[in-house]
């Protein structure tokens, strides 16, 4: 049997980053791990139809910040953002912290590899050809600028009585490679005849820098530039929310 490792945390400290950012003590930290699990699960079931691909939990002291990586903001924050008032307080409500919630657009969907796979398992559930669902994507990724996509799919496929597994893969996908960014995502499809898994992998990029130092010095620019047009995008977003709700009003 060959040892799968996953293609996240293989990458963690060189090119990827924590999705849990705290430090507490070793008594502590099986409460606050278990905490972090239904605090992510708590968003993600609250908001099925926002495609949220990622939630960060950012810990310091009596302070909890939560960063929800999202297709859709405008489902998240909700009218007025009452939908994510709402959060806030059910989350501080749990935890008894004081909590602070972000919002960042995900502007290319078919990028993303937790999405992508959610998409291929809301079309399963649909009873629509797991073939034609996963070559669809593919060919959506490969289209939006990827290198090179993956796609497995386990489970009784196409009603089959014995479980088996399939994939498929367009491109490259050097999963060996510290400096290839390869995003990794898992969704289960809830079908009549049991669960079907479905696994992403897409390879988007390949960072070329001479040292670790120059690497992390060009990951960091890129996250800054990321972070401030999602803040400028979300901005536009709520201004408009206000103006339709004055519309309303008038």
């Amino acid at each position: 049997m060959g040892q799968k490792i996953h293609p996240n945390s293989v990458r963690l400290g060189y090119i990827r980053n924590w999705q849990s950012r705290w430090v507490a003590d070793f008594k502590d930290m099986p409460q606050l791990i278990r905490e972090d699990y239904e605090i992510r699960n708590m968003v993600k079931e609250k908001f099925l139809q926002a495609a949220v691909s990622s939630v960060i939990i950012e810990r310091l002291g009596n302070y909890l910040k939560i960063t929800i990586n999202t297709a859709r903001p405008g489902i998240v924050i909700g009218r007025k953002g009452q939908d994510i008032e709402t959060l806030r307080a059910e989350l501080e409500r749990m935890t008894g912290k004081k909590v602070y919630i972000n919002v960042f657009e995900i502007k290319v969907a078919e990028l993303d590899a937790t999405l992508v796979a959610q998409s291929i398992a809301f079309q399963l559930e649909k009873r629509v050809s797991y073939k034609r669902a996963c070559k669809k994507a593919m060919e959506k990724t490969m289209a939006s600028g990827a290198l090179g996509i993956k796609v497995m799919v386990s489970g009784r496929l196409g009603g089959a009585e014995i479980a088996r597994r399939e994939w498929y893969r367009k491109g490259r996908v050097p999963l060996q490679t510290f400096s290839a960014d390869v995003d990794y995502g898992f969704a289960e499809a809830n079908t009549v005849m049991g669960k079907i898994g479905v696994k992403v992998w897409i390879f988007k990029k390949l960072f070329f820098a001479k040292t670790p130092r120059e690497l992390q010095e060009e990951l960091k620019k890129m996250r800054l530039e990321e972070e401030k047009q999602n803040m400028i995008v979300g901005e536009n977003i709520s201004k408009e929310e206000n103006k339709g709700d004055q519309n309303v009003d008038a």
